[in-house]
């Protein structure tokens, strides 16, 4: 592998992929709209993955060993890219998601979900959605990247491997999660968690960035979860940023949502395929009070 194209990259765990590739020798382009230049050493290309027009234009004369693309949210957006690539790429990789599995259905109270819990080849396709509607597409995130993978699974010219990652957690998070945590504890407020309080899987930004790296050269194809070893409840991270101090939890009222990585299903993913295919996993409890130190500009004791 020698040449490698990220769509997106320039925020948390993309920017780190991108220089991760880079420093291993990869020569790496980056496309996007051009709001943040790229780092050293990577090429740029600029244009709206949605026009398709535009994109074809950044795209003559060039080809490349791998894609990954960590911005497609939308079968639209993935019809696109099966067109603009096909002869391009000798291998595409979509950054997904865990929310790939809140498809409403039922599932195992107590057993991780494999890749097979959600079949992107069976997946309906329901482009008559008004997917160009950004406030349908932030509401419908998880259905927008079950179709997408739908779309490059049946209909891609290149092999596909579509990456679903566990809840990602880093110092790059721009979505405030923990620091919601952090802040209620801070305050005497209460966390509101559901009564039933059922884990989820987690990984750490470094190591979705280095999973993806990796299997950018890698010859596997198909769903992959990615995930830290170790669940987590909503009350477990709030042991973890409490750090002893005493904090109160409540259940949501009527009209209130539950804080961020609360859940009243069990969310667990099996992560037994991604340590099959030879890549090394960590556990959460190995990451996280590092991760909560730093955010808090703290040293770990020795």
């Amino acid at each position: 592998m020698e040449n490698v194209l990220v769509i997106g990259g320039n925020r948390y765990f993309g920017r780190q992929l991108v220089t991760r590739l880079r420093d291993s020798g990869v020569r790496v382009s980056v496309l996007n709209r051009g709001s943040t230049p790229p780092p050293p050493g990577v090429t740029r290309l600029v244009a709206d993955r949605t026009d398709e027009a535009a994109l074809t234009s950044a795209l003559a004369g060039q080809d490349f060993d791998t894609v990954i693309d960590q911005v497609c949210y939308t079968p639209q957006q993935a019809e696109l890219a099966v067109r603009a690539f096909a002869g391009r790429t000798g291998r595409y990789l979509m950054t997904s998601t865990i929310e790939v599995y809140d498809t409403g259905e039922p599932r195992p109270a107590d057993r991780p979900l494999a890749e097979s819990a959600v079949d992107p080849a069976e997946w309906p396709v329901r482009l008559e959605l008004p997917w160009t509607e950004a406030e349908f597409v932030e509401s419908s995130y998880g259905e927008g990247k079950r179709q997408a993978e739908a779309v490059f699974t049946r209909g891609a010219p290149f092999p596909f491997v579509t990456v679903r990652l566990g809840h990602v957690l880093g110092t790059a998070d721009f979505t405030g999660r923990l620091a919601h945590y952090t802040e209620r504890i801070e305050a005497g407020l209460p966390v509101l968690v559901h009564p039933e309080n059922l884990p989820s899987s987690y990984t750490h930004e470094d190591e979705a960035a280095a999973f993806l790296a990796w299997a950018a050269g890698e010859r596997f194809t198909g769903p992959v979860n990615l995930a830290s070893d170790g669940e987590l409840t909503a009350t477990d991270l709030c042991d973890l940023l409490a750090a002893g101090r005493p904090y109160r939890t409540a259940v949501p009222e009527p009209g209130q949502q539950a804080s961020p990585f609360s859940f009243d299903h069990y969310y667990g993913m099996d992560n037994s395929r991604a340590r099959r295919l030879g890549h090394p996993l960590s556990h959460t409890r190995d990451w996280l009070p590092g991760l909560i130190a730093a955010t808090r500009g703290q040293e770990l004791p020795a």
